[in-house]
């Protein structure tokens, strides 16, 4: 990615320090300067040194890559029809930290090679989108009642590399970002595993419909299906929750006695999604009532069920979660020496310590001379 300039780098620095609540003069103060000279440099018509910007980005806890690359065209979009001034929310952040890493691994490692889907028409209907999650399922190689298991793993088939990360309670479901090809998702690692693998096939949905960039701040909350959001959510739902297989296994396990409980924790497990989510597919497949929804969605897995009906435990997309043909490539470009120790931990998101990187071939004596 190509450097900002003087400006670009200026209106960044004054961004950050809006963000962290610090006045020019605080913030001058703490990195030695006067505040005239920080005035300057957010306006761009000082240079701000290297020594003067590590200590901004250590002031303000920015990464300093963050004032000098170029913003992803996305993300720089999705800024310029927000509110004039208003702060770009923390997920924005971490979101270009990824497009940076990801952009920089598939750019030097000839392996990775990123690739971007056919786009898919947006669906306008309820008919429309379970066509669509159908096709979607293809794309993944999954069946029309296999459970989709792995998702990471599957959507790094199709060129969406997900991200998970603990943003807390306050932030964003998700967020997914198209880079020049591919793209990446980020999940808040915060979300239950349920609420997590709903939020990546929300987020493959706006991959596949071409939405250039896109937060979600509560994914599955609204209930009409006319919202464009909502019938990502129903996507979403349709992709984790295929409607033959569940009609098939609802029909099943209520034949063989289970109580809307029973049948309720061992399908949600089955298909390693959460009650809320559960609920609202049975609705939408007309196999359960309004008032049976309620109480599917209600329902909460317990440590007894987990023994008594042999329930599997599985703890997808865990945060932190790095997809693991970006992890792969990042090793290779470390094992070629395209790449410091330093700058690989960085590349992984410090989730690894330079101890965790494979030891490198000592080179020969001659090589120092052939160096020379």
């Amino acid at each position: 990615m190509a450097t900002t300039d003087s400006e670009a780098m200026g209106r960044r620095i004054a961004e950050a320090r809006a963000r962290t609540g610090l006045t020019q003069e605080e913030l001058a103060a703490q990195i030695s300067i006067d505040r005239s000279a920080l005035a300057k440099i957010e306006k761009g018509s000082r240079r701000v040194s290297a020594l003067e910007l590590a200590r901004i980005a250590h002031v303000l806890q920015e990464r300093i890559e963050w004032f000098v690359l170029d913003t992803p065209p996305a993300i720089v979009s999705h800024r310029n029809v927000t509110e004039p001034g208003a702060a770009s929310p923390a997920i924005d952040q971490v979101a270009e930290r990824i497009a940076w890493h990801v952009e920089f691994v598939d750019k030097n490692d000839d392996r990775l090679a990123l690739v971007s889907p056919e786009f898919m028409a947006r669906p306008r209907s309820p008919e429309e989108v379970e066509k669509a999650a159908a096709t979607a399922r293809r794309l993944l190689r999954l069946d029309t009642s296999e459970p989709c298991f792995d998702v990471s793993k599957r959507l790094a088939h199709v060129g969406l590399f997900t991200f998970a990360f603990d943003l807390g309670a306050d932030a964003a479901d998700a967020a997914s970002l198209h880079l020049r090809q591919g793209g990446i998702a980020l999940i808040n690692g915060h979300l239950h595993v349920g609420r997590r693998r709903l939020a990546a096939a929300h987020e493959f949905g706006h991959y596949l419909f071409a939405d250039e960039y896109t937060v979600d701040w509560r994914v599955g909350e609204s209930e009409d299906d006319a919202a464009w959001e909502a019938r990502l959510d129903r996507f979403g739902r349709a992709l984790l929750l295929p409607p033959q297989a569940v009609r098939a296994s609802w029909s099943t396990l209520r034949s063989q006695g289970d109580d809307l409980r029973t049948a309720s924790v061992k399908l949600a497990s089955a298909f390693r999604v959460d009650m809320s989510t559960l609920a609202r597919r049975l609705l939408e497949l007309e196999l359960v009532p309004p008032s049976e929804a309620h109480r599917v969605r209600q329902t909460r897995t317990t440590r007894a069920d987990i023994i008594e009906f042999n329930l599997l435990v599985n703890d997808e997309l865990a945060a932190p979660h790095l997809p693991q043909a970006y992890q792969a490539a990042v090793l290779r470009l470390y094992r070629q020496e395209t790449v410091t120790a330093a700058r690989a931990t960085d590349l992984l998101f410090d989730t690894w310590d330079e101890d965790d990187l494979p030891e490198l071939p000592k080179l020969p004596q001659s090589a120092v001379w052939n160096l020379v």
